[in-house]
């Protein structure tokens, strides 16, 4: 298998579980790694957005990544998120922490400071120069503040040789149906967008990292697997079954709806570190009667 090959299928952007009192619920995180394991995905993506990593201490980062790595064991490929808006703490960051049995890193753009293309460009020819590992590129301008232009992801693809991937969320299907078209051979396009991964491979995409997968992994791997099969009438019936749910789940906030989806299902609590907040009673109410249906 190539370094590629990896990371075509679906991912899943892993909750990071906590208990009443704001300490990571190494218990249920672990009940996530099994349930999407078994349920069939190609890789885990730990310290995403969905991780909530924003609200977590170095030391937690650190523990969080050796304990997914080892509950994992080598059972399917691991991704961890190195992001920020300082191209210089990312580098330092890229060669101080221990990523050891991580396959590759998933770096999302700089937020904030909103850098022009040229600056994106450079901020990430220099992290891949600092990161021994294959490097996803992170693309959520909703979250960023800035987009990463079509042009900028062909341009970094072409002149970088570990940069091999990226992660599109910015929603824009022409910009996606963009880079697929104009993209070196072994360039991997990835959604970022539960509801829109259909299309997206449909057009010549790779795969997804999802966050409706960390509930339902074996339905929704199994929507891409054969949406890349080629397989569309049994992509769009897995694709409908979980399509509600997708939407509930992003109603009042990520990843607050999917922790109520999967307090539900009894694998992990529903409880969020500040300024994050549970999902409010009548979107929780909705998720339980769905789920009942399901």
């Amino acid at each position: 298998m190539s370094k590629h090959d990896k990371f075509k299928g679906t991912g899943v952007a892993l909750v990071t579980p906590f208990l009443k009192d704001g300490r990571i619920d190494f218990s249920g995180l672990k009940n996530v790694i099994n349930h999407v394991v078994k349920g069939g995905v190609e890789y885990v993506v730990s310290l995403g957005t969905t991780g909530e990593t924003p609200v977590l201490s170095k030391e937690e980062k650190e523990k969080i990544v050796r304990f997914t790595i080892e509950t994992v064991n080598k059972r399917i490929s691991v991704v961890v998120g190195v992001g920020g808006n300082s191209t210089q703490e990312v580098m330092y960051m890229l060669k101080s922490f221990d990523l050891r049995g991580v396959d590759a890193v998933l770096s999302v753009s700089p937020y904030y400071n909103k850098p022009n293309q040229r600056g994106l460009i450079q901020h990430y020819k220099a992290i891949a120069d600092a990161c021994a590992l294959p490097m996803i590129i992170y693309n959520v301008p909703g979250r960023t503040g800035s987009n990463i232009s079509a042009e900028t992801t062909l341009q970094l693809a072409e002149e970088v040789k570990n940069i091999i991937a990226v992660k599109e969320a910015s929603g824009n299907l022409d910009q996606v149906m963009k880079i697929i078209k104009y993209k070196p051979k072994d360039f991997l396009v990835i959604s970022g967008d539960d509801l829109i991964t259909l299309p997206i491979i449909a057009s010549g995409g790779d795969g997804v990292i999802s966050v409706i997968a960390n509930a339902f992994p074996k339905e929704f791997s199994e929507m891409v697997r054969q949406a890349l099969a080629g397989n569309y009438s049994k992509a769009q019936n897995l694709h409908y079954k979980v399509d509600e749910f997708t939407r509930l789940i992003f109603a009042d906030g990520n990843p607050a709806g999917v922790k109520c989806l999967l307090e539900k299902m009894k694998i992990c609590s529903s409880y969020l570190r500040l300024p994050l907040v549970k999902v409010n009673s009548q979107l929780e109410k909705s998720i339980a009667e769905e789920l009942k249906k399901f």
